[in-house]
């Protein structure tokens, strides 16, 4: 039996290195790669039966859904998005999802539009929270502190300027006096001091620039940087929830405010220590913080996702065997 990886495809602007850090957590349980398998071209699969891993967002090429007969899937930490699910959830993608039911879902939102069509569906949590393989002893952290694209989800310079249309939508809805709002929330929630002295990594890098090989290297590179770290403050889900995994000390910046975002974190969102930012900038901490984050702020990571990994593992591994 050939076993297969997801891979993804880029975009005309990124590619999101958080996928294949989901890859990676799938990848552990194989015990080879035969074939690299494109989330958005699975209904063309023909290369004979293969087993799969289906974790992660699905799908951006709806025409393509359902996977072919040659997928042999399991289902866990899959995310269908309210974007997507209006045409993934056709009488079609109904039958194939109960043809290979239980679903084990990433978010509780994924479970509950799937349990509205009557499919059989239930809560695993992301399967980046197995990713304990990278973890190394206390001996071996650092004093690196590291900054992962914070805040993200708010407007910036290269964002509105991708095209003529993104600069007229983003100068009709407002985004384009907003250029600073990453800089000016950071300094309400990082001390000076450590946003001056902190490393800053990214997760979304340019197309067309790494072969698939070396997109799984750069996931690596950044999870054994975050394995070593004192400290890790994101608003990546698949930064903060692989820092549970190896026990790193993290907080999660939410300041996600529409529904295309805060459904995929659904079930997760309490697995952290976070910061919860308001639209006019306010923000409140749900772990104890005096001031604002600086190089001595010491979290312990809540410990919520052992009971999510552990069957995680079992399930995955029953799959392989």
């Amino acid at each position: 039996m050939k076993h297969g990886l997801l891979t993804y495809r880029e975009s005309k602007e990124k590619y999101n290195v958080g996928d294949y850090v989901q890859s990676l957590a799938a990848r552990q349980y194989l015990p080879a790669v035969d074939e690299f398998m494109n989330r958005e071209k699975l209904g063309e699969y023909a290369k004979g039966p293969t087993k799969l891993i289906m974790n992660g967002w699905f799908t951006h090429n709806i025409m393509h859904w359902v996977p072919s007969e040659d997928v042999m899937p399991l289902f866990v930490s899959f995310h269908m998005n309210n974007t997507a699910a209006p045409f993934m959830l056709s009488e079609k993608g109904i039958a194939y999802l109960k043809k290979h039911q239980p679903i084990g879902c990433r978010d509780k939102y994924t479970v509950q539009i799937l349990q509205e069509k009557g499919i059989d569906a239930y809560f695993t949590g992301c399967l980046t929270l197995t990713l304990d393989n990278y973890k190394v002893d206390d001996s071996e952290r650092g004093d690196d502190i590291y900054i992962v694209d914070p805040f993200y989800n708010y407007p910036t310079k290269e964002k509105v300027s991708l095209s003529a249309k993104h600069l007229v939508r983003s100068t009709l809805n407002g985004d384009i006096f907003k250029l600073g709002k990453i800089n000016n929330q950071l300094k309400k929630v990082v001390d000076q001091d450590l946003l001056e002295s902190a490393n800053y990594v990214t997760q979304i890098l340019p197309p067309g620039q790494q072969t698939e090989e070396e997109k799984f290297l750069y996931a690596e590179e950044c999870l054994k940087k975050y394995a070593k770290a004192k400290l890790v403050i994101t608003s990546r889900i698949h930064c903060a929830l692989p820092c549970l995994a190896m026990n790193t000390p993290v907080i999660f910046l939410n300041s996600f405010n529409t529904f295309v975002d805060t459904c995929r974190f659904d079930g997760i969102l309490e697995l952290f220590n976070r910061i919860d930012v308001n639209d006019d900038g306010s923000w409140s901490a749900n772990f104890d913080l005096e001031g604002k984050i600086n190089k001595d702020t010491s979290v312990t990571n809540l410990g919520l996702h052992h009971k999510l990994a552990e069957p995680l593992k079992e399930k995955c591994r029953a799959f392989v065997k």
